[in-house]
């Protein structure tokens, strides 16, 4: 690639052509405050934190947009530019709810560390100030206008990489606001409760529907009975919330975290991701050989699934008919686990513990329940464990570690494999070549289905079968993938779709990463390098081969796809419109 040489602050530096004066920068090592920025998202120049003196212009330019040239001379520590950022902090601060100490981003905002870098003790710029209403009538997501700073990041994220325009900038001037159309309620729009736009959001703007309350009213009813159930990619994030390295498993100090916190059992969501494989295998050699519906579609991120009956509901023919995982362990817990322990499944509280916002919402669809139960009872995100963690006082980080409770806590490789995009397509594929080779094969590792990369595809011949499939992470990508297959551009046995970029590792419950450290280092890729590394560490690897998996279906489902499954682990999809208004 062809490189300029450009001087920052005194230091030359040569960097690739195609660069911006914020990225020439940190090859320089100087680092640049941004707000608005967010790598590779939301790069628009907007908040005008960034600006930088280039030698020859007129005005102070926006560094995270303005391209390099070859002898440019600039500069970032001047009078003029820290004046510049710091009156700009100055208004932005001055319109908003400063409220910093019962913010749920006190100490993890950007807006805070920015005001403290910049050493704000008083505001010249008071003036009139917005008064918006909070929106809280989603069954997930929490949007509060008071602390917008309208640096439009969430927009970029629910726009440009999810394709799902709930929200966007209404009014203008002054008068600006972040919010779907007419100003109504995020429930009423088509958001897919992703949490994309949470974890975007560099402020208190936006935030999941806590329920850490109910938990904790749960745990202290001595009527209940309460079980909780963690995810596979809370394992790879929850230790980032006690300042371990991104990346860092933590899967036996969050077990005992758990445990600790008075849970009357803990079981692990890997354990029902088997399940699902049992099911979901089958159910693709059932419509392979039987001429059903295909491209058979996953179904287990549940933000993808109102993704798909909001916009392609011609699809939903295609999407697999099982629960997602966590659903499938609650249906479980309050049938053959409540029958075996000869508890009363009304006194039985589910709690799952996920990356996800989008399961808060899932949890209370009509068709997740079973004899007047709900599967699952509430949904904390990993973010909200690590709060309750912190309220009880416990020391996570000199926890020694503990294991998962029988006889729902045994899982495999492929269990632990669902938290990344491409996981459920592999642990699917290491099930069915057994099943259709009849043997127990050695080679099982498909690589070719991991990365993250928007859209994956690949042949994987088994047997006498050549399975064509796709890989799809984020509903922008999805969208991209099935306007082909509409188009008959593309045809697929076989398609795994994530709802979040990267997959459930990148889920909107998890812990939200500063946009400077997603400058410097891509977070997927390191909890999903704590993902593969679990799955390796695992005596077993194939779902059919967990031994609990087989004693369910011998002691009470019987087989897949048989009539018990379907009543308890199966479910439907409705087509929606893309806002409800009378």
């Amino acid at each position: 690639m062809d490189k300029v040489t450009v001087t920052i602050d005194g230091i030359k530096v040569e960097v690739p052509k195609n660069y911006t004066v914020l990225q020439a920068a940190k090859e320089a090592g100087v680092d640049i405050p941004t707000l608005c920025y967010l790598r590779e998202i939301n790069e628009i120049g907007a908040c005008r934190i960034c600006v930088v003196e280039v030698q020859g212009a007129r005005a102070l330019q926006a560094s995270c947009v303005t391209p390099v040239s070859d002898g440019m001379v600039i500069k970032t520590n001047t009078p003029t530019v820290r004046e510049a950022r710091k009156a700009t902090l100055e208004l932005i601060l001055s319109d908003h709810d400063k409220n910093c100490l019962t913010c749920i981003r006190n100490g993890n905002c950007e807006l805070q560390t920015l005001a403290d870098e910049f050493h704000i003790s008083g505001l010249r710029f008071e003036g009139v100030r917005h008064e918006g209403k909070i929106d809280d009538q989603s069954a997930s997501i929490i949007r509060d206008p008071n602390k917008c700073i309208l640096c439009r990041r969430c927009v970029s994220m629910c726009s440009n990489v999810q394709t799902v325009n709930a929200i966007g900038v209404n009014e203008r001037g002054f008068r600006s606001v972040v919010s779907p159309i007419y100003g109504m309620s995020l429930a009423d729009s088509p958001c897919i409760n992703c949490g994309q736009c949470v974890i975007s959001c560099p402020t208190g703007a936006l935030y999941e529907k806590d329920r850490t309350q109910r938990v904790w009213e749960a745990l202290a009813d001595p009527d209940k009975f309460v079980v909780a159930q963690t995810a596979p990619a809370v394992r790879a994030a929850l230790g980032e919330e006690f300042g371990l390295p991104i990346g860092t498993r933590v899967t036996g100090k969050m077990v005992a975290a758990l445990k600790r916190l008075g849970f009357d059992r803990v079981f692990d969501t890997d354990f029902a991701a088997d399940l699902t494989i049992m099911e979901e295998g089958n159910e693709l050699l059932h419509r392979l050989k039987n001429g059903g519906k295909l491209p058979l579609i996953t179904s287990c991120s549940p933000g993808w699934v109102k993704f798909c009956e909001h916009y392609y509901p011609e699809f939903l023919d295609n999407l697999s008919t099982c629960k997602s995982p966590h659903q499938m362990m609650g249906a479980i817990v309050k049938t053959y686990f409540a029958e075996k322990m000869g508890i009363d499944p009304k006194k039985i509280y589910m709690v799952s513990i996920m990356p996800c916002t989008a399961k808060k919402y899932e949890i209370d669809r009509p068709e997740m329940g079973h004899d007047g139960l709900r599967d699952v009872d509430a949904v904390l995100t990993t973010r909200e464990l690590a709060r309750m963690i912190k309220e009880a006082n416990i020391n996570f980080n000199k926890l020694k570690d503990e294991d998962f409770d029988d006889p729902l806590g045994e899982s495999t490789g492929a269990g632990v494999i669902f938290g990344v995009t491409g996981g459920v397509m592999e642990a699917a594929l290491r099930t069915v070549a057994d099943i259709v080779e009849g043997k127990d094969l050695h080679e099982f590792e498909y690589t070719n289905v991991r990365g993250l990369e928007g859209v994956r595809e690949t042949t994987v011949s088994i047997g006498d079968l050549n399975l064509k499939i796709a890989v799809v992470n984020g509903t922008g990508n999805a969208r991209k993938l099935l306007d082909k297959i509409k188009a008959g551009e593309a045809n697929y046995h076989f398609i795994e779709v994530m709802g979040c970029p990267g997959g459930c590792i990148n889920g909107g419950g998890q812990p939200i990463v500063p946009s400077r450290v997603k400058m410097e280092v891509d977070v997927r890729a390191l909890r999903a390098k704590a993902i593969y590394e679990e799955d390796k560490a695992l005596s077993i690897r194939k779902s059919h081969k967990n031994p609990q998996i087989i004693k369910l279906y011998e002691e009470f489902l019987k087989e897949p796809l048989g009539h018990k499954s379907h009543e308890l682990l199966h479910t439907k999809y409705t087509p929606r419109k893309l806002y409800n208004v009378e």
